[in-house]
Formats: structure tokens, sequence, C-alpha cells
């Protein structure tokens, strides 16, 4: 990468399906490292992602044994099979994407993962991230942390550049988007808004998004 910010080394949540701005953080970082001590934390892209479907975004969450939810850390979560959430997962990306350029080019290697049931969300979601940066074309080194980092000290080789995307990549948060801040935000065809002239790009929906609408060339887009 030649423009955007450089980060050095960056933190992150784990996450299902990631927003496009959680690989502009990974593709402008030096290293990676993926929290995997801290507590499950509801309504983030932990266990969700956003699509857009016919009906605008969508989110798809993932849900986890509910016993769990509070007691253990989010490297221990265990996801809740009985609720059919993985059917409804695969047919609401094949409706939402079946008509871009290229979704089932990418649903030949990312469903498969799916529908291997993994006991652990940390398990699923790291799966998928190898798999996604692969497909990205992205190599940069992505490690994991051994005990729960409050700051960039406790890292193993923690840098004074480091970026805590922890917060700032989450649904919630409520300030300006990584990828505006830094004026790498661009549009790219959409099918459902391309369909109704009135609607405007949606930014920073999931990977599968960007991927599904760009393929090989999804990488530019992180500026």
């Amino acid at each position: 990468m030649t423009a955007g910010p450089h980060f050095g080394e960056s933190l992150l949540a784990t996450a299902y399906l990631p927003p496009v701005s959680y690989f502009f953080a990974i593709a402008h970082s030096d290293r990676v490292w993926i929290e995997q001590f801290e507590n499950y934390q509801k309504q983030s892209w932990r266990n969700r992602c956003r699509i857009l479907s016919a009906a605008g975004p969508e989110d798809l969450s993932i849900p986890v044994v509910r016993e769990e939810r509070r007691s253990r850390p989010i490297r221990d979560i265990r996801i809740d099979y009985t609720e059919p959430w993985l059917q409804h997962h695969i047919r609401a990306l094949a409706a939402a994407y079946n008509a871009s350029a290229y979704y089932d080019y990418y649903a030949d290697d990312l469903i498969p993962i799916l529908e291997s049931k993994p006991v652990f969300l940390f398990d699923l979601n790291m799966t998928l991230l190898e798999k996604l940066l692969e497909l990205l074309d992205i190599q940069v080194p992505v490690g994991l942390t051994t005990s729960f980092v409050k700051d960039g000290g406790g890292l193993a080789s923690a840098r004074s550049d480091l970026f805590d995307g922890r917060v700032r990549i989450q649904p919630k948060y409520k300030g300006t988007s990584l990828l505006a801040e830094f004026g790498c935000e661009q549009a790219y065809y959409q099918v459902f808004v391309n369909r109704e002239p009135s609607s405007g790009f949606i930014p920073d929906l999931s990977i599968i998004d960007l991927l599904s609408a760009e393929g090989p060339d999804a990488g530019r887009f992180l500026c």
C-alpha cells in the first residue's frame, strides 16, 4: 500500500465477516493482533456482519450459547447451532449478492467454512479472516494476544504507533468512519443501491459486499 495511513501495529477485536474498515486497518499495518481474552460483547462485529439486501442494510448475527455470554473470554464462546442461523445467513448472502459479479466465485471459498460448523465463534472468525486476507491478497502478519490488552503495553512487540481498533471499528461507533477520516472512502457498484437512483452508496458494509462487487480489484478500494 502506498496511500493512506501507516498504523504500525493494530489491535483488533475478532469479527464475523468484518466491515471494509477492518481490512483497511489491516492493510495499512505492519502487524495485527487479534484480542482473544476480552469478555464477549453483544451488538458488536464479533458475532455479526452487515450486508446490503433488497430492503437495505441488514445485520446477520450468530447466536452464542446463552450461559457463556458474560462469564468467559471471547476465545471460549461457543456458537449456538440449535437456532437456524446458518441456513438463514447462507440464504441471505445469496439473495443479497447472487446478482453481483463475483459472489458465486467467492462463495465457493467461504460457505464451506460456515458449513464446517466450528464449535467456537473465535475459531470461525479466524478461519474466515485467514481466507478473506488470502482472497484480498493482504500479506500482513496476524497474531493473537497472550493476555487481555488494556493498552499497547501488553503486546509482545508494542510500538508507539499502535492503532487500537477494538472500539473504533464497531457498529455503535458514532464518529467519522476510518476510511472517511483518511479520505479513502470510495464508492463502488452496489446492486440494490444502483437499482434505485435516489439512493446513495452505503459505505463500510461487510467485506463480502466489496468482494462480491469488485472481485480481484477489491484491494484497491482499501486505498
